[in-house]
């Protein structure tokens, strides 16, 4: 996953208009950028899990010293170094980079990205 680099480590003050201005609820923004954090949460741990992944072995369970190897200390600092997945999905929501549907109570209403979708075949 390719994380921008022009994303702040630390947070934000944020207006709240700027979450509604979108979809037109607070709420639903919240609700978005939560569920795309969790994406983001669940890439970046399985991205880690297979680089450190070459760096365990089969004995590592029954040994009780544990030894330090540079590069694996190395790529988990970076991932610890990364903005958190909230920072993350929230610079994206506010930049108009994701793309989400919401459907209605009743299952006929949809939006995407902001819009109304219209259907493309009639209902009988």
């Amino acid at each position: 996953m390719e994380i921008k680099k022009n994303i702040p480590n630390n947070t934000i003050t944020r207006k709240l208009v700027d979450f509604d201005r979108e979809t037109g609820n607070v709420y639903e923004s919240i609700n978005i950028i939560a569920r795309r954090a969790n994406q983001i949460s669940t890439e970046l741990k399985n991205e880690l899990s297979r680089k450190l992944a070459d760096f365990s072995s089969p004995t590592d369970a029954t040994l009780e010293e544990t030894f330090e190897n540079r590069e694996q200390i190395e790529i988990s600092r970076y991932y610890e170094r990364l903005p958190k997945p909230t920072i993350i999905a929230t610079e994206e929501f506010l930049d108009g980079e994701l793309y989400y549907r919401m459907g209605g109570k009743d299952g006929k209403e949809a939006k995407e990205s902001g819009k109304e979708e219209k259907p493309t075949t009639k209902e009988a």
